[in-house]
């Protein structure tokens, strides 16, 4: 387990304050929030490339809090790659297995070995120079897993990329993940975690202001950051059961946009903005229409949300003035619709 406790630390004009932070073993936990939060000095913390003004950081009960960077079993990627501009990938990938003077044997098979796990072992002779951002983003992988780490921490790993290389850089990222290597990893982007972690924790201004299981944070925000911040409550897992129709919890069947690949599982999104909800069943091109019951009617600073259930919670977003025409009310029946087009699939 990594425990973190209430670290302080002044930078410039910017102060992360009493943050705390207990990640299980094995865990996938991201670290969310905008630009500017935070998040990076977190990670630099962990990593030992900055000393904290106060509090500790543990690592299966070591104190890391005052040790060198080469002296703690976490590794950093960077969101700039800083791979060695005049090295091969191979000898990326096998620069600190050379300044622990392992064998050259060894060297070897391991260079070998997180190459291939990383999908790049067909690279191995070429400079990054010739490389894509997808293809250097992987031997930063390869390279700081050689080190075997107990603890990956990733800065905005997927945020210069394509989403073609996205997906299969989240598929790499899952499998590291389930080899039992704790992922802490940040961002600004709400689908990376949803896509990918376990545990969230949002921050704002040097401060965790929420964490927990991704369900609840997303669909319970303690605070209105939080809810303006991730900004969706429904997503939800859901079994692929043919090219155009997905079922959430075998209670409700949903038209999605048709997909090209074959695929079982997914997490699905659907932005409550594109809902559309009305007390009489709509006429209308949306192939997804749904009676259910209105169950909460929340006000919020911009209209009012709505949670109707049609099998699954679904939140819908309206107006003031919508709010007004139509007199929505708790326990009352509404219908809901929207376009396949609308569900994002996330993979």
């Amino acid at each position: 387990m990594l425990k973190i406790n209430k670290l302080n630390k002044k930078f410039k004009d910017f102060n992360i304050r009493n943050l705390s932070l207990d990640i299980t073993k094995g865990d996938y936990f991201v670290i969310l929030g905008k630009s500017g939060a935070g998040k990076s000095l977190v990670l630099e913390m962990i990593a030992g490339l900055v000393q904290p003004d106060s509090g500790a950081i543990f690592l299966d009960d070591i104190d890391l809090t005052k040790k060198k960077i080469q002296d703690r079993k976490v590794g950093l990627v960077f969101q700039d790659f800083a791979i060695f501009p005049h090295l091969t990938v191979r000898n990326n990938i096998a620069y600190s297995l050379k300044a622990k003077h392992e064998s050259k044997q060894i060297i070897s098979e391991k260079v070998l070995r997180f190459a291939k796990e990383s999908n790049v072992e067909h690279l191995l002779n070429r400079y990054p120079s010739k490389l894509s951002g997808g293809e250097k983003q992987r031997v930063a992988l390869a390279r700081t897993l050689a080190n075997n780490p107990d603890c990956l921490l990733l800065d905005e790993p997927l945020s210069s990329l394509d989403i073609q290389l996205k997906e299969e850089l989240r598929e790499l990222l899952r499998a590291i993940n389930k080899r039992g290597i704790t992922i802490i990893h940040v961002t600004h982007d709400y689908e990376e975690a949803i896509a990918l972690a376990n545990n969230v924790a949002v921050m704002h201004n040097g401060e965790i202001v929420q964490s927990g299981e991704i369900h609840e944070v997303f669909q319970n925000p303690k605070n209105e950051f939080v809810a303006r911040f991730t900004g969706v409550k429904n997503f939800f897992e859901a079994e692929i059961i043919n090219r155009n129709q997905a079922k959430l919890n075998n209670k409700v069947t949903f038209q999605i946009p048709v997909q090209t690949k074959p695929i079982e599982k997914a997490k699905i999104l659907i932005e409550s903005k594109h809902i559309i909800i009305s007390p009489n069943k709509i006429e209308s091109s949306a192939t997804n229409s749904f009676q259910g019951k209105i169950t909460k009617v929340i006000e919020i600073p911009f209209g009012f949300e709505l949670i109707v259930d049609i099998g699954i919670p679904l939140a819908v977003l309206i107006t003031k003035e919508s709010k007004e025409k139509y007199n929505f009310k708790a326990r009352e029946n509404a219908w809901v619709s929207f376009k396949a087009s609308e569900v994002k699939i996330i993979l």
